[in-house]
């Protein structure tokens, strides 16, 4: 692989999808572009999104209550308008998506119907070091049904060198302690590590042990080609202010499998699920509308909804094939200039295989925690942003829709500074 600054130029030049760029803004650091390598902790604003958000302010100013029905984008149906866009980006039949909640919510409320446990089956198995989020929410189910985190949280431990985990552990964990486990719920990628996971070949194993299966893909959406629907899972949610540049906070969304599209699962349930047809009729009695949209509590956040919009819409416009293509491109331009140029430097915990990674490189500094963070701020003092996590991760990831490879050079370029005293 050619690794000089000429070859990234023209690297860049020759991009699909290089005018995409010029639709995000890019954050400033003296008077020039950041090298932004933090997408997949909070993705960047489309220049669209100020209009969107503008015209509903516009219509609620001009409008009234009268926008539900005759605002440009009208809001009572608004969640719809996300659909298709939502199920293109996941894999999934634009029935078994909905834009709802944030992320540990969804999680939560879809445990509600998805985990059941009973005396001979109440465990949830999770990775060791999970993101928090996740272990607090699966600890608090099982405490909330009666039953034990001590011995009814099962959390497999990395077994690879770097802190991934193999498809034998999985197996492996499955095939001893299947029997107990009510529901399985794994990252589509570890937060830590970047680790991407099969899907498909997870929920085999899981069902084939009788087991519930669901995903967090906080990392995986808008990242990874996903195919939800033909995985076979049973629930899904994930967020959108990552790799969807939606916003700080943005609404999150879910999956749930049309096998389970009309389902007697319990629930907690609020107006805005009941079926469309009756909902304004005010009955007492509950009738779920069919599909994910079923789960629904409340009426949909326009506001949060818009920013998402306009990013679904630039998602369907690059396609997930290209930007999956030029994310393994950026990915392995990455890692290439890393064992040429800064290997006594950074250790990549992450995957080489591309079929087990997304955009995101974990790197561990040679030397200990204390050296990692000092190169975190060496680069975060200099327009280079990556992120930080404890104890001793900085993850960079390259996004296709608007990194470029000569960003990559400017990274590796500001490594060897400091690695040379600079």
């Amino acid at each position: 692989m050619t690794l000089d600054l000429a070859h990234a130029q023209a690297l860049d030049a020759a991009d699909p999808l290089r005018e995409f760029r010029a639709r995000f803004h890019i954050p400033q650091h003296h008077g020039a572009d950041q090298a932004y390598f933090c997408g997949n902790s909070l993705g960047l604003q489309p220049r669209a999104v100020r209009a969107a958000l503008v015209q509903e302010l516009d219509d609620w100013a001009a409008l009234g209550v009268e926008a539900h029905f005759r605002g440009k984008h009208p809001w009572m149906p608004y969640h719809a308008e996300v659909r298709e866009g939502l199920a293109s980006l996941v894999g999934a039949l634009p029935s078994e998506v909905v834009a709802m909640n944030s992320l540990t919510a969804n999680l939560h409320f879809l445990m509600v119907s998805f985990y059941r446990p009973t005396r001979e089956r109440p465990a949830i198995l999770i990775e060791a070091g999970a993101f928090p989020s996740d272990r607090y929410g699966v600890e608090s189910q099982i405490r909330f049904h009666g039953f034990d985190p001590a011995t009814d949280l099962i959390e497999l431990a990395a077994d690879e060198p770097g802190g991934t985990i193999s498809m034998e552990a999985i197996e492996r964990t499955l095939a001893e302690h299947g029997h107990r486990i009510a529901l399985v719920l794994w990252p589509g990628v570890q937060y830590r590590t970047g680790q991407a996971f099969d899907l498909k070949r997870i929920v085999e194993l899981a069902h084939a042990r009788g087991c519930v299966v669901g995903f967090d893909l906080a990392h995986g959406a808008g990242n990874l080609k996903l195919a939800l629907h033909d995985s076979g899972v049973d629930f899904a949610a994930w967020c959108h202010y990552k790799y969807c540049n939606a916003g700080p906070g943005a609404v999150a969304g879910a999956f749930v499998h049309e096998r389970h599209a009309v389902s007697d699962r319990p629930r907690f349930a609020g107006w805005w699920g009941h079926d469309q047809a009756t909902r304004f009729k005010m009955g007492p009695e509950f009738r779920a509308t069919p599909g994910a949209e079923g789960w629904q509590l409340s009426n949909p956040p326009i506001l949060a909804l818009a920013p998402l919009r306009v990013s679904l819409e630039l998602f369907a416009e690059a396609g997930m094939d290209r930007l999956r293509a030029k994310s393994e491109m950026l990915t392995g331009h990455l890692e290439a200039l890393i064992a040429a140029r800064i290997a006594n430097v950074v250790e990549v915990v992450t995957p080489a295989d591309p079929a087990r990674r997304g955009c995101q490189l974990s790197l561990r500094v040679q030397g200990g925690r204390e050296r990692g963070r000092a190169l975190f701020e060496y680069l975060e003092a200099r327009g280079i942003v990556g992120d930080w996590r404890e104890p001793d991760v900085i993850r960079i990831s390259p996004v296709p829709l608007y990194n470029r490879f000569t960003d990559l050079h400017r990274f590796v370029d500001a490594v060897e500074s400091w690695r040379d005293g600079g």
